[in-house]
């Protein structure tokens, strides 16, 4: 796993061989991002990683010029991985907050330009996760917020959702707020 542009360019991030989570691949994130950089000036906007993981997609907004970056863990191993890249690369604008995805979204008082969630494919409730984050309040009025999943889920349908790519077996949907 690698950081591909921006000031932590080319940097490895290696997690421990028994670490618990599925990075996006760097082929999907690449694709990501370049849809990103046509949409947003990085500098000055806040982001949040929703089940960070690794914090692949955190340090990427980060090494990139996002204001603030906050990447959501609840595993402690998962969690302190993320802190410890973060000091060792000296990011002054992200952190790791080891608390449960839905319960910062229901006690936060923030508003994110990019909402980013990556849960685990399989768990339950995935497909609540769009209406709960847009009803939610912390998506700024012209905010992304984008959703990884498998090919299980299609949210086609969704009044909200206005994009979706798929790059192997990582799927993204986009989602707004209509106004």
């Amino acid at each position: 796993m690698r950081i591909i542009s921006g000031k932590y360019k080319a940097k490895v991030i290696t997690p421990p061989g028994n670490f618990r989570a599925r990075p996006t691949t760097d082929f999907a994130k690449e694709a990501l991002f370049d849809i990103l950089y046509f949409k947003f000036d990085f500098t000055g906007i806040k982001v949040l990683d929703l089940f960070a993981g690794t914090g692949s997609i955190g340090y990427e907004f980060a090494s990139r010029g996002a204001d603030q970056v906050d990447m959501i863990e609840k595993d402690p191993a998962n969690h302190e991985f993320i802190q410890k890249t973060i000091r060792a690369m000296k990011m002054q604008n992200a952190r790791a907050i080891k608390t449960d995805a839905f319960t910062y979204i229901d006690h936060i008082h923030l508003s994110y330009d990019i909402i980013f969630a990556d849960p685990p494919y399989d768990m339950a409730g995935i497909n609540e996760i769009p209406d709960r984050i847009l009803s939610s309040g912390i998506l700024v009025p012209d905010g992304w917020f984008i959703l990884e999943h498998s090919k299980k889920l299609n949210f086609a349908d969704h009044p909200n959702c206005f994009d979706r790519r798929v790059y192997g077996n990582v799927h993204f949907s986009f989602f707004r707020k209509t106004i």
